[in-house]
């Protein structure tokens, strides 16, 4: 890596890309299935309105070849017009439906260079008039490819390319003179270039807007001290966490995250140190939180953090609480003024429970809450589990001791 492409502090996979470029059209893998899905999602009316205008222009210009040409429109030129070319774009239109759609992709991919092949075969087996007419469809299929199938950059050039190599070879085997098919050959190569110039740029300026976007939604959901989800990202996430468990019946672990003595750590090191100690603090925690998508780390409010973890019963929930702690204490923060150990710790609490309908998010991250409290009343750097038949008893404990306090 060279020192422009290297990772910066904080950075999100997202910033990083739309900062270094990605002169390949190329993404990290998961930025490019997202965008890979997202693009194929919101092109599929435009690409069924491209095939539809294909088999228009076809049975346009077979129409236009019997009224003109007569005689020079049979043949050769209706087998593939009739065999090949409507079948192929009848078949992409049906793809092209809703329901079927999630396979006009594999078939467009085989689809394309079949259709540009057989538009070579067309305009080498057309005799007489016909042939300078059907030479010309070619510029026609390039923009085809390039445009109205939604094929990425990449993609439309490689058909186009097997479509000239397959110019070059049914020239040389039918014996078509050395002049002309020089001077197709450079019309079909200028073509590619103007028209893969503007597929580029259209595709690129398509990348750069969906990192935008990206970038936007990270700015809304996104605490900007530590790059967890903020509180109202958090709100929305376990809300469809909470859901998504009902409807599958799953447990619901959340874990509540609080650095001990952190008021004190400011006091000392000063408020810069205290930002750059919730930053060490919130990596660590999303670390050992793992990388699931369903997960949900966030930052709830001053320097306390939250995971909430879909499927993960206590023992899943104690496990990621203990690699929390290893985490954090691995960073070696000094902390002179804890009470606790020379160095930065983080108490937690953990609950578990299995959401009923009619029940709320709320009530667990209560729990966890308490327990969190709990941890703390045993001395901190260390977690609490609760669930919620312990929770009752741990209250009236907890609210008696308060009182007396």
């Amino acid at each position: 890596m060279t020192p422009a492409t290297l990772p910066q502090e904080g950075e999100s996979l997202v910033a990083r890309t739309l900062r270094t470029g990605f002169p390949r059209l190329r993404f990290p893998a998961e930025l490019e299935r997202e965008f890979v899905t997202e693009y194929r999602a919101s092109r599929r009316h435009l690409v069924r309105i491209g095939v539809c205008l294909a088999l228009a222009t076809i049975i346009g210009l077979a129409i236009l070849d019997r009224w003109l040409l007569g005689a020079d429109a049979h043949g050769v030129p209706d087998a593939i017009r009739f065999g090949v070319h409507i079948p192929l774009v009848s078949i992409a239109i049906v793809l092209t439906t809703q329901r079927l759609y999630r396979w006009y992709w594999p078939f467009v991919h085989l689809f394309a260079p079949l259709y540009g092949l057989a538009t070579v075969l067309l305009a080498v087996h057309a005799e007489g008039t016909l042939t300078s007419y059907i030479y010309a469809r070619l510029i026609i299929a390039i923009f085809f490819f390039y445009f109205m199938l939604g094929l990425s950059f990449t993609a439309a050039l490689r058909t186009n390319i097997v479509t000239l190599a397959g110019f070059v070879i049914a020239a040389v085997a039918t014996g078509l003179s050395a002049q002309s098919a020089i001077y197709l050959s450079f019309l079909f190569v200028c073509a590619n270039l103007y028209a893969g110039a503007g597929c580029y740029w259209l595709e690129r300026a398509n990348r750069v807007a969906f990192l935008d976007r990206r970038l936007l939604n990270e700015v809304a959901t996104h605490d900007g001290l530590t790059g967890l989800l903020n509180r109202s990202a958090l709100e929305g996430g376990i809300h469809r966490i909470w859901q998504q468990a009902i409807r599958d019946g799953v447990v619901v672990t959340v874990v509540m995250i609080d650095i001990d003595h952190f008021k004190a750590y400011n006091d000392r090191y000063g408020h810069q140190a205290g930002d750059a100690c919730l930053r060490d603090v919130a990596r660590a925690i999303r670390r050992a939180a793992g990388s699931r998508p369903s997960d949900c780390v966030a930052r709830y409010g001053g320097e306390e953090m939250i995971a909430v973890l879909p499927g993960a019963d206590r023992a899943g929930g104690e496990q990621v609480a203990r690699a929390m702690l290893a985490e954090v204490a691995a960073l070696a923060i000094s902390h002179d003024r804890s009470l606790t150990q020379p160095h930065v710790t983080v108490s937690i609490g953990v609950a578990t429970m299995v959401p009923q309908r009619g029940s709320s998010h709320d009530r667990v991250v209560r729990i966890a809450d308490r327990a969190l409290y709990i941890a703390k009343e045993q001395g901190r750097n260390r977690h609490a589990v609760l669930d919620e038949s312990d929770f009752g008893e741990a209250t009236s404990v907890l609210t008696a001791r308060e009182l007396r306090a």
